[in-house]
């Protein structure tokens, strides 16, 4: 009997935007006709959280986050550790976030945003479930309160769409982050991205659209959708000399590593439970 063939997770896409609105059953089905079986959906703000779920609870492909992005921290401060939590009990809410720090905008107060970071990183501590990390223009800071609270006790964490500085992988992967690689990394300007991704552990990599943001090359300057993750797999394969079915089985099995509240299908259930 034949194994099935390893495929793709788009681990970061933003499918609630309007950008998506008039065709996202024609999105789902060119990104499963590719070989992307699995998204995640991801929140910006809790206030418009009911409008991710239903996209989630729409396609059985799909999951979702609950969080708020550093550029709206200072609206949503009232939003506690508790209703983070209490949001997590919906089985399509698979992670917290996106949160953390944004100092290149600065839309946020900077101490508005360290808050609400904190208070996303205290429900992903409570809950176990993964929190999605923004970080731009913020590596000190943000090196430094991930370090703060993973001494008071440690989370699962993703450093998502990464375009920071070797400082902050090196950082996150000694704390034991999972490092997410966008079209970022396919951008001819991007060879110390490229550089850092070399020297991510097999075992820490993920790879994401952030649609509809960044598509890759040689889609670049297009609206990004999640079946265009395959391009940037096939350069960060290159890039660790692997083939791209090699890094879609990696990358897909770090993602029901790191997200365990998606069921993981059979292809992969082995060898979670042996890294476990």
């Amino acid at each position: 009997m034949s194994q099935p063939e390893p495929f793709l997770v788009d681990s970061h896409c933003h499918l609630d935007f309007p950008d998506f609105s008039e065709e996202l059953d024609d999105i789902v089905a060119r990104a499963e006709a590719v070989g992307v079986r699995q998204m995640v959906t991801i929140c910006t703000r809790v206030k418009k959280f009911n409008q991710v779920l239903a996209v989630a609870e729409r396609y059985p492909s799909i999951y979702c986050s609950v969080g708020t992005h550093p550029h709206n921290a200072d609206e949503e401060l009232d939003v506690t550790v508790e209703q983070l939590v209490e949001f997590t009990c919906h089985p399509k809410v698979v992670a917290i976030g996106e949160a953390g720090l944004d100092y290149h905008y600065d839309k946020a107060p900077r101490e508005a945003q360290a808050q609400g970071f904190r208070n996303h990183i205290a429900a992903a501590r409570e809950t176990g479930l993964p929190l999605v990390i923004h970080a731009r223009s913020a590596d000190d800071d943000m090196i430094e309160i991930l370090t703060e609270e993973t001494a008071i006790g440690a989370f699962p964490a993703i450093l998502h769409c990464f375009s920071s500085t070797r400082a902050l992988a090196e950082a996150g992967v000694k704390l034991g982050l999972m490092v997410s690689f966008s079209g970022i990394l396919t951008f001819k300007n991007s060879q110390e991205i490229r550089d850092i991704a070399r020297d991510v552990p097999l075992d820490q990599l993920l790879v994401e659209t952030d649609a509809p943001y960044l598509a890759p090359v040689p889609m670049r300057g297009k609206r990004n959708e999640p079946s265009f993750v395959v391009n940037t797999a096939r350069v960060l394969a290159e890039v660790k000399g692997l083939d791209e079915a090699e890094i879609a089985s990696i990358t897909s099995k770090n993602f029901y590593r790191l997200f365990s509240k998606v069921p993981a299908p059979e292809i992969y259930k082995q060898t979670i439970r042996a890294a476990s």
